[in-house]
């Protein structure tokens, strides 16, 4: 087995360093030789200094690798089902040393409590990529910092100031102007094709952009033009793609100074975009608090996000006090995070449905049902839908949107499964794998949205079996607008309108693994009128 590996180095050696074997003096012969025959005893030594280390320190087994690269040469892609297969091989628990980095991957609902529960605590810190520091300025934000003052703090006053309960019904106005919005411009392209990502997009950005700071792109103000932008969406890919791109200097941090693969460098533009849209309305805010000061003021106007931030970052003795960086790392996350997963789940929503004619037939009926052919989705109608509902659910199973959630890293060498897991590990939970787990989930592969009928499913990370945003301290803390707006968009687009798929272009419900496993293929689908009145579709 050693021979077979070193020699299948050997050969990657010599495509690699061609420029050497075409030497042919007698002491680059000599060199060639040397390295020809060191190289497999170099591997051999390797493997036996990795089963020692296994033995004394009772490390989870996995595969060896390689000296110094480990076994990154060996991982391939589509990680999600890779990991699935190597816990089918080494167990619920396996480890692997990818450059520098050991990384251990949990696969069971057991683990996973293990970690997210039992020892939420010990695994409540991250270890951030570069990629994840450059875009949340140093890690400044509350899905990559670790669980100290400061995180608590910004989940606080996001769960205080934007997701209680409060608050969204406050901001429901946003919400049902943007969904109305958007089924007249779908109303608009009858009979054409119409890309659901972009539709799902356009109507998430604008709701997040209105919840935090007052104000949406599509208003009619003279302050609206400048805020987001068209090219916001080729943005918040390109983020999303970067921070799923694996990055030598992950790996081996050493050499992160060089930026080889220019990762670093690629997601620093992004930032670069976004913190002049920051820039831009923070610098608006603060002239027109100033104006406030000199007596411009209502007295029932409603502070937005942003304007409780900026009083948080002045009050300098305040516990909860904010700096410029902090508040502008928390808005990140809210306009990268709430609008990647809605506008992806979207798609997936909606592909499922597509690809099932009788769930269209029986989310269409129930919509007819609880709302009526001559009325319009209202928030109100949401918990009355429970087979959308179910639907829903049923697709965050098959198409977990981070199939291994975002990782955590003990603060403390800890033991886990009967084995022990280093301080500053990287440890994964493999979610994907115990959506499709058969000793959990009746026929996993089918889609079948019947399952979650019972009333006893949520996506608050309690029940271990079904864990699309996590569980625990580090659970999404942007769940209860999440599920809002993927309920409202999927319930209008479906009441509002019959769809079909085109007959020119070949389905495909295939997936490309990143940090946001998403359809590999756009979705696209032709619109027909479903209400019975025009009327309906007018804003």
């Amino acid at each position: 087995m050693i021979s077979e590996v070193g020699y299948i180095m050997h050969l990657k050696m010599i495509t690699y360093w061609s420029w050497w074997w075409e030497v042919d003096n007698e002491g680059d012969k000599l060199a060639r030789t040397i390295l020809t025959i060191s190289f497999p005893a170099l591997v051999f030594l390797w493997y036996k200094l990795m089963l020692f280390l296994k033995a004394t320190t009772s490390l989870p087994p996995g595969p060896y690798g390689l000296p110094v690269v480990g076994y990154l040469p060996f991982l391939g892609s589509n990680l999600h089902e890779v990991f699935t297969d190597m816990a089918h091989k080494y167990g619920p628990i396996f480890s692997l040393q990818l450059g520098r980095k050991l990384h251990v991957v949990v696969n069971t609902m057991d683990l996973v409590k293990v970690v997210a529960h039992d020892m939420d605590q010990t695994f409540a810190n991250r270890n951030p990529s570069v990629t994840a520091l450059t875009i949340t300025y140093g890690g400044s934000d509350i899905a990559f910092t670790d669980s100290k003052v400061h995180w608590r703090n910004l989940r606080k006053v996001l769960a205080s100031q934007v997701m209680s309960n409060k608050n969204l019904k406050a901001s429901e106005s946003f919400r049902t102007h943007e969904v109305r919005r958007s089924v007249n411009k779908v109303y608009t392209k009858i009979g054409k094709k119409v890309d659901i990502k972009e539709i799902a997009f356009n109507t998430e950005v604008n709701v997040v952009t209105s919840m935090l700071w007052g104000r949406s792109k599509s208003d009619d103000d003279e302050m609206e033009s400048s805020y987001v932008g068209d090219g916001f969406r080729e943005v918040e890919s390109k983020v999303m793609q970067l921070l799923g791109a694996p990055n030598i200097s992950d790996f081996f941090p050493v050499l992160s100074w060089f930026d080889l693969q220019k990762r670093e460098r690629d997601m620093q533009k992004q930032l670069e975009y976004v913190d002049q849209i920051f820039d831009k309305i923070i610098e608006k805010r603060i002239k027109v608090n100033s104006s406030k000061i000199n007596g411009e003021v209502k007295e029932d106007e409603k502070k937005d996000f942003l304007q409780i931030l900026l009083e948080l970052k002045d009050q300098k003795d305040s516990p909860a006090s904010f700096n410029m960086i902090q508040i502008k790392a928390l808005l990140m996350d809210v306009v990268i995070a709430a609008t990647d997963t809605t506008t992806t789940m979207s798609e997936w929503v909606m592909a499922a449905i597509l690809n099932n004619p009788d769930v269209m037939r029986k989310v269409q009926d129930e919509l007819t049902e609880v709302i009526g052919m001559n009325n319009i989705v209202e928030e109100s109608h949401l918990h009355k839908l429970t087979y959308l509902d179910a639907v829903i659910k049923e697709t965050f199973r098959l198409h977990t949107p981070l199939p291994h959630l975002v990782h955590r890293c003990p603060d403390k060498s800890c033991t886990v499964g009967g084995y022990t897991v280093p301080k500053g590990t990287i440890v994964l939970m493999n979610v994907w794998a115990i959506h499709r787990d058969p000793n959990i989930w009746t026929k996993p592969l089918e889609f079948r949205p019947e399952r979650f009928l019972n009333g006893k499913w949520d996506y608050n990370g309690n029940n271990m079996k079904f864990l699309p945003f996590g569980s625990g301290r580090r659970i999404c803390p942007g769940i209860p607008l999440a599920e809002k707006m993927l309920m409202y968009i999927i319930a209008s687009l479906l009441h509002s309108f019959d769809w079909s798929l085109p007959k020119d272009e070949e389905f495909d419900v295939s997936d490309e693994f990143g940090f946001v496993t998403k359809k590999k293929k756009a979705l696209v689908a032709i619109p027909s009128q479903r209400l019975s009145e025009a009327t309906l579709y007018m804003i």
